[in-house]
């Protein structure tokens, strides 16, 4: 009995040493990290806001409550276009926006969040996770200390909201829109004034007449933000943002001095959530499309064709445009378009086929 006693208190002491002295993994398995995610969607936002909260949750619970996560929505604690210094500097661990947002920091992250005429969600997460891009992404942000990582995609969205019909492209001239990225730069191509806001700032704009149109995501979030009863018409498709890649930014520092399993929790938990967001948005559009349409009397239209041919041509040379002026939006620019060269051979007689198929 005594010896036994003898065996378990020096067992004890030794792990108490072990972990005293530094014996690698011990003290740092059992360390607790609080984490903030700031945000560039309003507080608990559908789909948005809602899937950093998700984000959030699944790390938290994942890693046992030893990482925990505390969101910010936009100007909780800063405002939406701050999400990226917050986190660059280490003030919050986290962000949760979009990449289009950052041209000011580098003009080639915009084609990590929604080239125009580009990849759909699908085709995006198959060239950041096995294609390339997401390395691509990395080298990018990491001047700014930055790791961005893919959680969440809207699909294709909607053209937006206009307070007149668009019949030709003479009717984008003069028109003063909310769209940001490439897409902005294409609409100033085509004569259109184009403002980059929060979405927080939509609504109120287009009541005043700040704006005469407004893009944002589609049904589902714009149902939310009641833009129906500021707007007319309801145009499709989003040939501005065919697939809108949602970023995680984690802070570089922060993230090191996680141990390994952490870390691998993290990565895990924003692939979760990249799923699960687009996932959600494919369920909830058309419910909500169908409410603005019958309770709500909206008028969806689409875009006509030699408005969208236009769209096209300006898209292809503002993208041209944004890969000539340096080395790093070139050397992306041909990875994403080489991507989307080869994996529209593929949709050709796989995706579109079954489509046409499926509505003969």
């Amino acid at each position: 009995m005594k010896r036994r006693d003898f065996i378990r208190k020096a067992g004890a002491t030794l792990a108490t040493g072990a972990a005293a002295v530094g014996v690698p993994g011990m003290a740092q398995a059992k360390a607790e990290f609080n984490w903030k995610m700031v945000t560039a969607w309003p507080k608990n936002f559908p789909g948005l806001g809602t899937g950093a909260n998700l984000l959030a949750k699944t790390i938290t619970e994942m890693s046992g409550g030893r990482i925990k996560v505390k969101v910010y929505g936009a100007r909780e604690l800063v405002p939406a276009f701050e999400v990226y210094d917050t986190v660059s500097s280490g003030t919050a661990e986290m962000g949760h926006s979009g990449a289009y947002y950052w041209k000011g920091k580098s003009e080639a992250a915009q084609f990590f969040s929604a080239v125009p005429f580009g990849l759909t969600a699908q085709e995006m997460n198959a060239w950041l996770y096995y294609g390339g891009g997401l390395a691509l992404w990395r080298e990018l942000y990491q001047p700014f200390g930055i790791i961005p990582v893919p959680a969440g995609n809207s699909g294709v969205q909607m053209a937006g909201w206009f307070n007149k019909q668009i019949n030709t492209v003479d009717d984008l001239k003069g028109l003063k829109m909310r769209i940001p990225g490439l897409g902005g730069e294409v609409l100033r191509r085509a004569g259109g004034i184009t403002v980059n806001m929060p979405g927080g700032e939509l609504f109120t704009s287009l009541q005043s007449g700040a704006l005469d149109a407004t893009e944002w995501v589609g049904p589902y979030n714009d149902l939310a933000f009641g833009f129906y009863k500021v707007a007319k018409y309801y145009y499709y498709p989003g040939w501005h943002e065919p697939g809108s890649t949602m970023e995680a930014l984690i802070n570089e520092k922060a993230f090191n001095a996680l141990p390994k399993d952490l870390q691998q929790i993290v990565l895990t938990a924003c692939k979760a959530a990249n799923m699960d967001m687009l996932s959600e948005y494919s369920a909830r559009n058309n419910q909500a499309l169908e409410t603005l349409v019958n309770k709500h009397k909206v008028n969806v239209l689409p875009l006509p064709d030699e408005v969208l041919k236009t769209l096209k041509q300006l898209s292809e040379q503002v993208v041209k445009a944004l890969a000539d002026k340096d080395p790093k939006s070139r050397k992306i620019y041909a990875s994403i378009s080489g991507f989307r060269e080869q994996v529209m051979k593929w949709d050709a007689i796989s995706e579109q086929a079954f489509m046409r198929a499926r509505s003969l």
